[in-house]
């Protein structure tokens, strides 16, 4: 047992969290509302206090001190002192043991119980009362953390965005029920280093695996006491410890290993982030950081009741973007994933509660601002979900320049043409370019639109061809939850079936909803397991499944339908790879000709008459045909056409003009069929499926 001073020194108030110089520890957090701030250490379990200590010193609203003989592995928690009065925001309690919002580690995980509100809970004044209870053994403890790590020559890959394909993966889910991987590995990061499933992302062709949170989490006490989990981990206690659960064995350089792993092979990781709510509920929720520490500051409340949290996100709560400390805060948790974990991007969970005012959402918010001239962060790929659940919650295009967002009408409009839906063909032009009409704006790129038809939130594609109607019994809620409209077909029976025509019109749809997403301009984006036919057995909600439903069988790579859809999978990434047409930086609206009479986008009907308004209207169209011509750095002229037919018959495609040498690259319909030339200036398109034809007149010509 380290020998513990009776005293603290004044230390620093910066940086916050605990620092460890070898020697000691400087202990500094924000609160502005605070009287006093005293911590709290604990035994090597984490059961039994040591030693307390009132921090010092405060200065601009950081209290900080320093204690000599405090190092590494030290565990400790706050107790803060101040006015308990909800009528004004205030929720101070300091018989509730809080956890530092810097802490690198926590160790233990929250055990339920009642002492854990600043309340009491069965009181007929609710959160107007005040609970004497001590929640510390209820509580985790954070970690002092000193570790030091050796890249060994590291760099980011920095994928260029017109080059990325991102792959969205569960740490625990994607290796859980892998048998190529050690046992005591799987569901970890250490499983993420492990050579067999790099080999299968770089087999893939994906360029970047986005992670869902990996910040430390809560286990929600409803689903604790219904024996279900959070499993995605969308309610988060710390960002910037992990989830302890994610390592093997407590250990911060196994996240480090798997990053440095997946960079060798060329592979980005970007990390899930969800800096828009805590775990801590509504005002009737637990106090166990945020709430103890600071609840006027960290959250945002009712302007004329500040009693009650606003709830733009659903989740009770929303975090106060607007606060300079919150801003401070979650900008040194993203520049500590990066500089420290060498992480390459982040995905923002709700983003549009990050760029929340007092006047609603405004693309030029302080947070993005910040994050924008950070020269850190600035290098990084900044991905946000473009929507809340708050009042003008959905601004899907309207975020700054440098962002990515998540195209939630890419997935709708997709599939609702693919099910063979009416008046989808308009629509489905769009989303094949980058939905230029919501990005080409304000200097932004196709990459912007982030295309994707499933993702961890709803649906997989197997079940997208299986299911009509969601089945989520096993969350407990009779089925109620999720979503209704999933714009889904079962094409003929609801769920698993061996009648081999119905098997092989699901493969086939398939194969055409992966072929409009990765030839589409944008940056594509696709569901772990997908390649290979996951099915969550039609629950469209899994966010309490951590089971067989979320997690990747790995056997289904066995059936040789799932081999062929991942052969396909990886054949039309590495098309999109080759092909510069598939993948253009710009976007392009046919007023640029790289070839005479042949502009960069042209659009044609099957008869290859030019699609004019009539035809655009038409809500029984559902053949379309795209030409993309592009000139490379060299002059060399690059020309493809999409043939899209979306009916249930077979349907021939004329060829437009002019004649060229068309060389077929890819028929969804015959997955393994190989690339030959077109010898005639007509095509058979099968049903409910695309052909890819490239062809390469030449160098420019002279225009003299």
């Amino acid at each position: 047992m380290p020998v513990l001073p009776d005293r603290m020194d004044p230390g620093s108030p910066y940086p916050l969290g605990a620092t460890s110089d070898g020697t000691g520890t400087n202990f500094a957090v924000f609160s502005e509302n605070a009287s006093a701030v005293e911590l709290c250490l604990f035994d090597t379990k984490g059961r039994r206090q040591i030693g307390r200590h009132m921090l010092p010193e405060c200065t601009d609203g950081v209290w900080h001190g320093y204690l000599d003989h405090v190092r590494g592995g030290q565990l400790y928690g706050y107790r803060v002192y101040g006015p308990y009065a909800p009528e004004r925001g205030h929720r101070f309690n300091h018989h509730k043991l809080l956890v530092d919002p810097y802490a690198r580690m926590l160790y233990g995980q929250v055990r339920w119980t009642d002492a854990l509100h600043g309340y009491r809970l069965n009181s007929p004044r609710a959160d107007l009362s005040f609970d004497r209870r001590d929640s510390a053994a209820a509580v985790p403890k954070s970690m002092v953390v000193d570790d030091h790590f050796h890249w060994h020559g590291d760099a980011h890959p920095r994928v260029p965005w017109d080059r990325t394909v991102i792959y969205e993966a569960h740490v625990k889910g994607l290796t859980r029920q892998f048998e190529k991987v050690r046992p005591d590995q799987r569901g970890t990061f250490a499983a993420l280093a492990d050579p067999h499933v790099i080999d299968h992302l770089v087999r893939l062709g994906v360029t970047a695996v986005e992670l869902l949170p990996i910040h430390a989490f809560v286990q929600d006490r409803r689903l604790a006491e219904m024996s279900l989990r959070n499993y995605w981990g969308y309610n988060t206690l710390s960002f910037f410890s992990p989830e302890s659960g994610y390592l093997q064995e407590r250990n911060l350089h196994e996240i480090r290993r798997a990053v440095q792993a997946l960079h060798k092979a060329g592979i980005e990781v970007i990390l899930d982030v969800v800096y828009n709510h805590t775990c801590e509920g509504n005002e009737l929720g637990p106090t166990l950081s945020f709430r103890g520490l600071d609840n006027a500051s960290y959250y945002r409340l009712l302007p004329d009741n500040p009693r009650h949290c606003i709830d733009d996100t659903g989740c009770g709560n929303t975090l106060n973007t607007a606060h300079p400390r919150v801003i401070q805060m979650i900008m040194d948790s993203l520049r500590y994933w990066v500089e420290e974990f060498h992480v390459d991007g982040f995905r923002f969970d709700l983003g549009v509660a990050l760029g929340r005012e007092s006047h609603g959402f405004d693309p030029n918010a302080g947070l993005f601002d910040a994050i924008r001239q950070d020269p850190v962060l600035a290098r990084t790929k900044l991905i946000s979900e473009p929507w809340d659940l708050g009042p003008g919650g959905y601004q899907l295009g309207n975020h700054p320049a440098g962002f990515g967002e998540w195209n939630g009408q890419f997935r709708d409009d997709v599939r609702r043409f693919w099910k063979g839906e009416d008046g989808q063909r308009g629509d489905l032009a769009k989303r094949l370019q980058a939905s230029a009409e919501m990005f080409d704006h304000t200097g932004r790129r196709p990459w912007a639109s982030v295309n994707f038809i499933t993702a961890h939130d709803g649906f997989t594609l197997h079940d997208l061809v299986s299911y009509e109607h969601k089945h989520n019994e096993a969350n407990g809620e009779d089925n109620r939850d999720g979503h209704d409209d999933n714009a889904s077909c079962n094409w003929g029976v609801e769920g698993p079936t061996d009648d081999p025509h119905i098997v092989a019109q699901r493969e086939r749809v398939k194969r055409a909803m992966l072929s409009t997403l990765l030839l589409s301009h944008g940056t594509p984006m696709l569901l772990a397991g997908d390649e290979m036919g996951r099915s969550q057995g039609g629950n469209n909600n899994a966010y309490c499944q951590d089971n067989e439903i979320s997690w990747v069988d790995w056997t289904l790579l066995e059936a040789r339908r799932n081999r062929s859809l991942f052969d396909f999978t990886s054949r039309l990434l590495a098309l999109r790879k080759r092909h510069p047409t598939l993948r253009l930086d710009r976007f392009s609206h046919g007023d640029e000709e790289p070839w005479p009479d042949i502009p960069d986008l042209s659009w044609f009907d099957e008869h290859a008459r030019p699609m004019d308004e009539d035809a655009w209207q038409n809500p029984l169209g559902r053949l379309l045909a795209i030409r993309r011509a592009v000139r490379g750095r060299g002059g060399d002229v690059e020309v493809s056409l999409l043939l899209v037919n979306g009916d249930h018959r077979d349907r021939v495609f004329h060829l437009p003009g002019p004649t060229l040498r068309w060389r077929t690259l890819l028929d969804s319909a015959h997955p393994e069929a190989v690339e030959k030339e077109v010898p005639t200036d007509t095509v058979l398109v099968a049903a409910h499926s695309v052909r890819l034809l490239v062809a390469h007149p030449g160098p420019e010509p002279s225009r003299q």
